[in-house]
């Protein structure tokens, strides 16, 4: 059995894609692209797919990752681009590699989040960023199923700055931009409760709903403070056995 780790985005429009919503236009894709795919045991059998830390409805992203299981080996790439094309543009599938490493899950421990706050004025933005960045908790309250829940939003920021608009965008008002590394924790500290942690400490409300957007997930680097590519692990193991069969080449008599 041949396990395949994608990464896709969601962008545009489908950044209002729920995540169930996601799984049946992926499912449609598995079935026009003809993927040979694993099924689970039982009386409703399903494909074998492993999704991992989705981003919430609403938000987009440049790093969402799952993991499907094959019955006959495929090139990760040819795989990559049926399976890019059966599904509607925004939702695309941009790297593949086969599985060669255990643990994707447990290589997703931070993520980095962009967020746009149009009609904000970046200083007092970064005012709100100073007073945020300067406590030692931040408490916000979340609406759950169970009821409202109050938390400690500021535990789980590694960082938070601010940012120059893109040059190449036009700005005919005020726009601030965030920029945010923050621990997969539990609770899970999401942008939202960040931007209510940010209107709690310095009474930072934007005007309109702010434009979120996750640039990288993956494993945090205690050393550099850098969220590390988690397939650069099976990307590698990957190289490894040609490099050597290179080696033994170069070394064989002639």
């Amino acid at each position: 059995m041949q396990r395949i780790r994608l990464r896709y985005t969601k962008r545009g429009r489908l950044r209002f894609t729920s995540h169930r919503d996601f799984q049946r236009a992926f499912e449609r894709a598995l079935r026009r692209a003809e993927v040979p795919m694993a099924y689970s045991a039982g009386f409703t059998p399903h494909p074998k797919v492993s999704y991992a830390n989705a981003a919430p409805t609403g938000t987009g992203s440049e790093a969402e990752y799952l993991e499907i299981a094959l019955t006959e080996a495929r090139d990760p790439q040819k795989l990559r681009e049926l399976l890019d094309e059966s599904l509607p543009a925004g939702l695309d599938v941009i790297e593949a590699v086969e599985a060669r490493t255990p643990g994707l899950a447990d290589r997703l421990t931070a993520s980095v989040w962009e967020l746009r706050l149009d009609g904000v004025d970046p200083a007092d933005a970064g005012r709100a960023v100073a007073a945020f960045n300067a406590a030692d908790t931040v408490e916000v309250q979340r609406l759950t199923k169970n009821g409202v829940r109050t938390f400690d939003a500021r535990s789980a920021v590694v960082r938070l700055e601010t940012h120059s608009p893109q040059a190449d965008r036009p700005i005919d008002q005020p726009c601030a931009i965030l920029r945010l590394v923050v621990r997969h924790v539990t609770p899970a500290v999401r942008p939202d409760d960040v931007l209510s942690g940010l209107r709690a400490v310095a009474d930072l409300a934007p005007p309109v709903p702010a434009a979120v957007t996750r640039l990288a997930q993956g494993l945090f680097d205690e050393e550099t403070g850098a969220v590390t590519d988690p397939l650069a692990p099976d990307r590698e193991a990957a190289e490894a056995p040609s490099t050597a069969d290179a080696t033994a080449a170069a070394k064989a008599p002639a």
